[in-house]
């Protein structure tokens, strides 16, 4: 009787994935191909072999264990993922300072990138919280009384129905909460100066938001894990491209321990959301704030954030899932400048934007 020689172990589309990355290879299989996908691959640890591809060796899986290690440190909140300035307004197209900004806040290229996360340095040094926000001349911009600051998208902010509570972008003032119970971080009551928030699609003709203001609800919260009025930064940052619910108002967070507060930010960064919809948009170029002429206090404002689909930039394809199809976008655009696969919007597809695909994936 013959003998059978020993068949090897199929390969699974995730070895072949890998096999495509580490050795340079993009012409990676069709996306149909890839949507059974496991989490982990059949035979980590050994040699990878594909026809076409060469084995896999240990410089290559030492790059491999790293990018599964990044992906735990994201997942656990122990890493944050670059950011891009595509995640937040990128430009000043105006600014107007009107007839009372606040001295020395007159900078509005500061309202660009990220909201703060620390602040005071040099002066108080503490993290940013809803007890304590951001104040310095670096950090925020001033708008008075007749003035204005319009911040660009590029690209441009859409409606997408499928974002958390249909929020498609946050602006980001520096409101905070008097507390109730200090030190202990009870909500009392909101500081907080308003403005109005409008939207162009473009450049035209602009929507005024109804009953958000930008510097308002809620407060920016940096850090999941620091007190309410921590002097030194946390470990597990908040997410700024998340927003809170939109169903708490101040009323209702009135009372709430530091504790609650954070459970109800659910690791947002807090900020106030606009939903496009409301004004009837599909997509805005550019977010204006602007405070009226005559007596009004004047309004300070960190940052404008875009909100990712599904509260996780990795859901690529925004059906609120982090899967095998969002897993074959990167791959099939693996070491190119692919809009549509670059998670980070670093300019290149690369492996963070696999980590984030593995940090991201849904279970």
């Amino acid at each position: 009787m013959e003998d059978i020689p020993p068949q090897p172990e199929p390969e699974t589309p995730l070895d072949i994935a890998f096999a495509i990355i580490w050795e340079g290879r993009f012409e990676c299989p069709k996306p149909e191909d890839l949507h059974s996908l496991c989490a982990v691959p059949s035979r980590l640890g050994t040699t990878v072999r594909h026809a076409g591809f060469k084995q896999l060796n240990m410089p290559i899986m030492q790059r491999f264990f790293s990018l599964v290690a990044l992906a735990i440190f994201v997942t656990l909140g122990l890493l944050t993922l670059p950011t891009s300035a595509g995640d937040f307004a990128n430009n000043v197209l105006s600014y107007a300072a009107g007839s009372n900004p606040a001295n020395g806040f007159t900078n509005p290229l500061v309202a660009l990138g990220p909201p703060e996360r620390f602040t005071g340095e040099g002066i108080a040094p503490g993290a940013v919280t809803p007890f304590h926000p951001c104040f310095g001349t670096n950090e925020i911009v001033s708008v008075g009384a007749g003035g204005q600051l319009t911040l660009g998208f590029d690209p441009p902010l859409r409606n997408q129905a499928n974002n958390p509570f249909g929020i498609d972008f946050i602006v980001f003032g520096n409101s905070f909460f008097t507390d109730a119970a200090y030190p202990n971080g009870v909500v009392g009551a909101l500081a907080s100066d308003g403005g109005m928030i409008q939207v162009t699609a473009d450049g035209v003709t602009w929507f005024t938001i109804a009953n958000v203001f930008a510097d308002g609800l809620c407060p920016t919260m940096g850090w999941v894990d620091a007190g309410p009025y921590a002097t030194t930064n946390g470990v597990i940052a908040t997410d700024p491209n998340t927003p809170v619910d939109p169903a708490w108002t101040a009323a209702l967070l009135a009372g709430k321990t530091y504790s609650e507060l954070i459970e109800i930010y659910h690791g947002s960064a807090g900020g106030a959301g606009v939903d496009l919809a409301s004004v009837g948009l599909t997509q805005a170029i550019a977010v204006r704030i602007m405070v009226p002429t005559g007596i009004h206090a004047n309004v300070e404002i960190d940052a404008v954030a875009r909100v990712h689909a599904s509260g996780n930039p990795a859901d690529i394809d925004g059906d609120g899932l982090v899967n095998g199809l969002d897993l074959a976008t990167v791959l099939s655009a693996f070491g190119t400048g692919s809009a549509a696969a670059d998670i980070d919007h670093s300019g290149l597809v690369d492996g963070l934007d696999l980590a984030a695909i593995l940090a991201g994936w849904s279970t």
